[in-house]
């Protein structure tokens, strides 16, 4: 059975009338009525009862249609799908992202891409660097918004966003109402500071610019978070620095100061395993590459 033969059954079974249905399916009379016999043979039961003056559907014929219209229709919606699938219209996405990506960038990535792609369900894990990376090796997520760049043989980065570095201060801090401090000014300072392990990119970045000022951190306390080191730094156990856009994350008891210093540029990177082929990842990466929110 082909998927033809339902089509001339349904049209048939529609017309209730064989010459009627040939000139709908733009075929001669007779060979429909050839491949009908066949389809009925095939079945082993008689689909339409036949007189000189009219056709009627049998019982069975009755329960073939409804079963041979659902085919159809299911066939039809496989089909719109697929195409779908192979322009990354439909399918899911799994992103990985770092805290602090949520305070500007990545949504205004993710409210572009819902509204472009809205039949993609949309899977978003908030990890470290190190930990996307792992999800990566595992085949967890299809993409990762991270401070560290990666372009090997096996990863590809792009750069979505370059911000410069902030002081981050309790609000009784002597120098918490200044416009801009010299970093040199918090250098004896307790430091709660990123850990390592966590990302060793953003973290050597950050000790190397350190060093270069004759600073040698005191670090008091270690979280993973931005968001939790800005309210370790609320508690006034001690100060610290993060990128420029955490500063959407507002909260009592603390003051961000712009640096006088030249910082290093913080980067977001979005990164992706090079053998990953879905097209509604390859979708999404086109869309962030040619948004016009890109920075």
């Amino acid at each position: 059975m082909e998927i033809r033969h339902l089509r001339y059954f349904i049209a048939v079974a529609e017309e209730l009338n064989f010459t009627r249905a040939a000139e709908r399916l733009k075929m001669a009379q007779p060979p429909l009525s050839q491949q009908i016999k066949e389809l009925e043979n095939e079945l082993g039961t008689n689909l339409f009862r036949r007189t000189k003056r009219k056709v009627e559907l049998t019982e069975s014929g009755r329960v073939f249609l409804t079963e041979a219209r659902h085919t159809l229709q299911q066939l039809q919606k496989g089909v719109e799908m697929t195409r779908l699938a192979a322009r990354g219209k439909v399918g899911r996405l799994r992103v990985g992202f770092i805290g602090s990506a949520m305070d500007r960038y990545l949504i205004e990535i993710i409210q572009a891409y819902t509204s472009a792609f809205p039949e993609v369900t949309l899977s978003l894990k908030e990890m470290t660097s190190s930990q996307q990376l792992e999800a990566h090796q595992a085949n967890r997520i299809d993409i990762g918004f991270m401070r560290t760049f990666i372009c090997n043989e096996n990863y590809e980065s792009k750069i979505y966003s370059e911000e410069p570095l902030v002081a981050v201060l309790p609000e009784k801090h002597p120098l918490a109402e200044k416009g801009s401090i010299s970093i040199k000014e918090i250098g004896n300072d307790p430091f709660i500071f990123f850990p390592r392990k966590y990302g060793s990119y953003f973290y050597d970045l950050l000790t190397n610019f350190f060093n270069r000022h004759g600073m040698s951190l005191n670090v008091v306390q270690e979280a993973i978070h931005m968001h939790t080191i800005v309210n370790l730094v609320a508690t006034e156990i001690g100060v610290s620095v993060v990128p420029e856009s955490v500063q959407n994350f507002q909260r009592p008891g603390i003051k961000y100061l712009y640096i006088k210093e030249e910082t290093p540029d913080i980067t977001l990177c979005y990164t992706w395993c090079k053998n990953n082929t879905s097209s509604v990842l390859k979708a999404f990466i086109k869309l962030i590459s040619e948004s016009s929110i890109n920075n």
